[in-house]
């Protein structure tokens, strides 16, 4: 399953970072290509980017469903493309360092499936790598900026 991991450190208290991971309002709009998304209960949302494969651009819908709340630390969910035969999970966990520094992890597995899956599997291989970078730097910029502007 292709997948991505990405990890780094802010100097931002671990229960700041969860106010921020808790609401997928926040970071739903931080997703490389964002179009919108919809909130249709307190676990469940669709989400709509554009994604390139190679030179060929795609609008991917995905169904989220958070399968864990674990305050301060983890959100754990599950993809299901709705336009697109993907499926796959992901997770951003926080661990306190100290009382003033967190340490924020990114990861997401998705896995193309039917016909096309094992062409679009190679892809995804060196996609989903980049995408979860792009999308634990930015949720670490937001909260970064939002925390400047509190202090």
């Amino acid at each position: 399953m292709p997948n991505g991991i990405y990890q780094l450190e802010l100097d931002i208290p671990i229960k700041n970072v969860w106010s921020f991971v808790s609401d997928m309002n926040n970071w739903a709009p931080l997703v490389p290509g964002y179009m919108e998304h919809k909130i249709l209960n307190d676990r469940q949302s669709t989400w709509k980017f554009k994604g390139e494969v190679g030179i060929i651009q795609k609008t991917v819908s995905l169904k989220i469903d958070i399968t864990e709340w674990q305050e301060p630390s983890l959100v754990t969910f599950d993809l299901t493309g709705l336009n697109e035969n993907f499926k796959g999970d992901g997770y951003f966990k926080a661990e306190a360092i100290n009382g003033r520094k967190t340490k924020i992890t990114g990861y997401i597995a998705i896995t193309a499936k039917g016909m096309m899956g094992p062409m679009v599997n190679s892809f995804l291989k060196s996609f989903v790598p980049k995408t979860t970078k792009d999308l634990t730097e930015a949720v670490a910029a937001k909260i970064i900026e939002l925390e400047s502007v509190t202090t």
